[in-house]
């Protein structure tokens, strides 16, 4: 079966840095719905009428990648508003962020702790993969036709595109 603009695809890949460090390898093949939200434009656009066993080399630049680096989305939150266990790399859903966080911070963005100083936070709204271009050597391995509950969703749940909180919507830890 070739791909197709709403069907499931079962990747392995390598994603590589212009410098060639490796920053995601998948050994075992994960499915993804193509026309969701799973994967980005321009990897989709790039398997169509592909089929199993087939490899692909891109290149994506950040627009088509993870984006721009936006200084605008750094924000410095006061420390005493987030719980003592708070580490760097926990992740907060813009619309969760404790009570006291600035008003002015976009609520459509997840952000990652990425310092924390006795008197205040870094929370950044940016991917981690944001202004880098990357190189993704991928192979097709198996291909099928989404069910309509996958199309319905959009989505298989398969997050590596995608920054999810490792907060609940109330803002408690885990």
């Amino acid at each position: 079966m070739k791909i197709t603009p709403q069907c499931v695809v079962a990747l392995t890949w390598t994603l590589k840095d212009t410098l060639g460090d490796v920053l995601d390898e998948l050994d075992e093949p994960v499915e993804f719905l193509l026309g969701g939200d799973d994967l980005l434009a321009k990897i989709e656009e790039s398997l169509q009428g592909h089929q199993a066993g087939d490899q692909l080399e891109l290149h994506l630049e950040p627009e088509y990648a993870f984006g721009d680096y936006d200084e605008n989305l750094v924000f410095l939150e006061p420390r005493d508003i987030f719980p003592a266990e708070l580490e760097e790399g926990m992740t907060f859903d813009g619309a969760a962020l404790p009570a006291g966080a600035s008003g002015h911070i976009p609520h459509e963005h997840i952000y990652t702790v990425t310092e924390i100083y006795p008197e205040h936070v870094v929370l950044d709204g940016n991917h981690p993969l944001a202004g880098i271009a990357i190189r993704l050597a991928a192979r097709v391995e198996s291909v099928r036709e989404a069910t309509e509950e996958e199309i319905d969703q959009g989505t298989l749940g398969t997050g590596f595109f995608k920054l999810e909180p490792l907060t609940p919507r109330n803002g408690t830890l885990h």
